[in-house]
């Protein structure tokens, strides 16, 4: 079966960078991917999961219910562990229903004000499912990445909190990496690595 004849697989997010950093880890095996933006139809899903899983799956049951299509559904976040794991799944949200990254970025500053850089351990987590055109879920990968979050902003690379997440044995941030070495590096990277394999074979077989 030729590589091009893959069905086309919807990506359940419009977070525009997201969709391309995915776009970008799976153009090479021939998968092309559609963001969920391109589909009027498609509704926002509400993401009350208890955990980046249950939120995943959600994201690409319900988006490939209403579309037809294979659909990946991702889940990300950072786990600070000086705050017992949050943002965890409100990262996103973290300073409330308006949350952009600059105020999400400025609370987790003022909540880890007082902590010393010995403890401000983080991980950034990354979970992806698939589900099939029938809304089955068909596969599930999660990965992390660990760092150290900083007192100052470093990088213009990336989104979220990228620019203060430092990569201790690179001595950088995910902000200051550029896209060809976070490709991978990232959690983002790493699940997808999992990933692939899998959803080619399943892609292949559908």
């Amino acid at each position: 079966m030729p590589e091009s004849s893959f069905p086309t697989v919807v990506l359940a997010s419009r977070n525009q960078k997201k969709s391309g950093e995915i776009r970008a880890l799976l153009a090479p095996h021939g998968i092309h991917v559609q963001s969920v933006a391109d589909f009027p139809e498609a509704q926002e899903v509400d993401e009350d999961g208890d955990s980046f899983q249950a939120n995943a799956e959600k994201k690409a049951v319900q988006t490939a219910q209403t579309l037809g299509h294979w659909v990946i559904g991702e889940d990300s976040g950072l786990r600070v562990d000086a705050l017992k794991g949050a943002p965890g799944i409100y990262s996103a949200r973290f300073s409330g229903p308006d949350a952009t990254d600059e105020s999400n970025n400025q609370k987790l500053l003022e909540e880890l004000a007082h902590v010393p850089d010995a403890k401000r351990g983080a991980e950034y987590v990354c979970h992806v499912a698939v589900a099939d055109p029938d809304g089955q879920v068909r596969l599930n990968v999660e990965a992390t990445c660990r760092g150290r979050i900083t007192h100052e902003p470093s990088g213009e690379n990336g989104f979220g909190y990228d620019p203060y997440f430092r990569i201790l044995e690179l001595h950088k941030t995910f902000g200051e990496l550029a896209p060809v070495v976070k490709k991978h590096l990232s959690h983002r990277a790493r699940a997808f690595e999992r990933l692939i394999p899998q959803l080619v074979k399943v892609l292949k077989n559908s």
